[in-house]
């Protein structure tokens, strides 16, 4: 059996880009949008949040948001718009709840609550460009109100402010600093761990846990394997080690490495008033929320 050697990969630097304002974002297709908050346009009246089932969550994440993948679920929630003459009303936003690769995720910052059952990740929030300004705090506030009922007391959300672009320079994650976490009661507790990410040629992420799956031959393998091939990877040949063959793979598609400061990290306490929010203790201080992008020099290798 052949040893696995480190990958020396090229790096990128990308600066932030200044996304805390006014702007809603959107995103169809995988491509965004934009569209002034104070405009407005959104109906109550018009619009539904219902749960929805791991089929149909995943078709529209995978669908719409920029990552392109869909994480471990444990709840998922639609937003559905009616219309005013009829007919079907239509999926038009998603929210994912979950569980992160890791447990310190969650504990480290709710140290009091019940990792995936009392406290959960919100890992994907998409809504597309038929969703007029502020429709993302009503639908995020519904869901919030449906995982309280469930006995869920804290949600943790990051907002990545890093855009990364594929290897044609086509921006495919715009960054963002949590405009939308800041202007619904969320707290902020600074960043994760800085990491160096590792950049497919499409502009998507590779991540570790993913790497993991690949190296131990774990469920869901396959469905990594089979995206580094469509890349421009060699099939796995009978017998190959997994690990020597990933290494092979990451040179072919010409990986390349991301330095990221980390993701901004906020915090809802839930609850059904402002005293049972408050009980639910932080581990971890309140921050000022960022109100820029890092300047690029912070970047520099």
């Amino acid at each position: 059996m052949s040893t696995a050697r480190q990958q020396t990969l090229p790096f990128e630097d990308l600066a932030e880009v200044p996304t805390a304002s006014s702007w809603c974002r959107r995103w169809t297709h995988r491509q965004p949008s934009w569209m002034r908050a104070r405009h407005g346009g959104f109906d109550s009246r018009l619009y539904t949040v219902e749960p929805l089932d791991e089929a149909a969550a995943k078709r529209f994440v995978i669908e719409h948001h920029y990552a392109a993948s869909y994480p471990s679920a444990t709840r998922r929630f639609g937003l559905y718009q009616h219309s005013v003459t009829g007919g079907a009303p239509q999926l038009c936003g998603v929210a994912v709840f979950g569980t992160p690769a890791g447990a310190r995720v969650l504990t480290s910052t709710l140290p009091d609550l019940e990792p995936n059952r009392e406290a959960l990740l919100c890992s994907r929030f998409v809504l597309t460009d038929a969703c007029p300004g502020n429709s993302e705090s009503w639908f995020l506030a519904r869901c919030h109100d449906e995982l309280l009922a469930a006995g869920v007391r804290g949600v943790i959300s990051f907002a990545d402010p890093v855009p990364r672009q594929d290897v044609h320079g086509r921006l495919t994650a715009i960054g963002h600093v949590g405009t939308i976490y800041k202007a619904t009661n969320s707290i902020y507790t600074g960043r994760a761990a800085a990491r160096t990410l590792r950049l497919l040629p499409d502009g998507t992420v590779l991540h570790d846990r993913a790497v993991q799956k690949v190296r131990r031959q774990e469920q869901g393998h396959r469905y990594v394997e089979n995206k580094l091939i469509s890349l421009g990877a060699p099939v796995p040949r009978a017998g190959c080690d997994p690990a020597e063959w990933l290494r092979e793979a990451l040179e072919a598609v010409r990986v390349r490495r991301l330095r990221h400061r980390g993701v901004h990290r906020y915090v809802f306490r839930l609850g059904k008033n402002r005293r049972e929010r408050e009980r639910v203790r932080l581990g971890r201080p309140e921050l000022p929320p960022p109100e820029r992008p890092d300047p690029p020099h912070q970047y520099a290798s």
